[in-house]
């Protein structure tokens, strides 16, 4: 199971617009940000009750009944699928202490910050499917926070989105150009959100990846990252 200092760090750095509690679920309003400020997931003790309650409130924020489901809630898996939900989009957080990922000078103008996002970041993210709702997640971040943008033979390939809370860095939102991936770039915007973290206080960094990104699980775990827990998207179709 996810530690309470991840979920706090997770959720700090990654907020809904609103929630909402039912009992033992809290339901994220996520206003078309994906499915990680959106779902409903477990806080307490819960029952078949709180689970419609909270399917009530996705219907009235207009968004799908969703929940997140951690491995290891048997109890929460039967429940959902009883009522005709089905698991999908398994995602792993991985975590890597920052000293291996501070531990070299990464090459000028490279991988830069810069709070407000650049023009070309937002239009970047835009390209990579992070649009407007899940910028807007960005803004909503109380704590130290910065977008990162990628640089590559001259060209802009790339943003990214780091925060800190709690001691935990977190990485958000990591995207390159087609054209520009294979060239190293990923790893050096991930080596510049591990240096914005320890510059305001945090040992170690965290990310989330589908199991589906092959790609981007190699490069996370060439540079030290290991699973700290796993989690599925229960919905129903249609």
């Amino acid at each position: 199971m996810i530690s309470p200092a991840f979920d706090a760090a997770w959720q700090a750095t990654w907020p809904a617009a609103d929630y909402a509690d039912h009992g033992g679920l809290r339901v994220g309003r996520g206003l078309g940000g994906g499915g990680r400020v959106s779902a409903a997931r477990v806080v307490g003790d819960w029952d078949e009750a709180d689970i419609a309650a909270a399917e009530a409130t996705h219907a009235g924020w207009g968004q799908p009944a969703l929940f997140a489901v951690e491995d290891g809630d048997d109890a929460l898996a039967a429940a959902l699928a009883a009522r005709g939900y089905r698991a999908a989009n398994p995602t792993l957080i991985l975590s890597a202490p920052l000293g291996p990922l501070t531990d070299r000078a990464i090459p000028p103008v490279t991988a830069l910050e810069s709070w407000p996002p650049l023009a070309i970041q937002r239009d970047l993210w835009r390209q990579l499917g992070v649009g407007e709702a899940r910028q807007a997640v960005m803004a909503r971040v109380a704590g130290p926070h910065t977008a990162i943008l990628g640089r590559v033979e001259d060209r802009a390939a790339g943003a990214a989105f780091a925060a800190v809370h709690g001691g935990i860095g977190t990485l958000h939102a990591l995207a390159v150009l087609p054209r520009w991936r294979g060239k190293g770039l990923g790893a050096w915007m991930v080596r510049r959100a591990a240096d914005f973290a320890a510059r305001h206080g945090a040992t170690e960094l965290a990310l989330a990846v589908t199991e589906a990104n092959a790609a981007g699980r190699a490069l996370y775990a060439g540079l030290g990252f290991a699973p700290v827990g796993r989690y599925a998207y229960w919905q129903r179709d249609g």
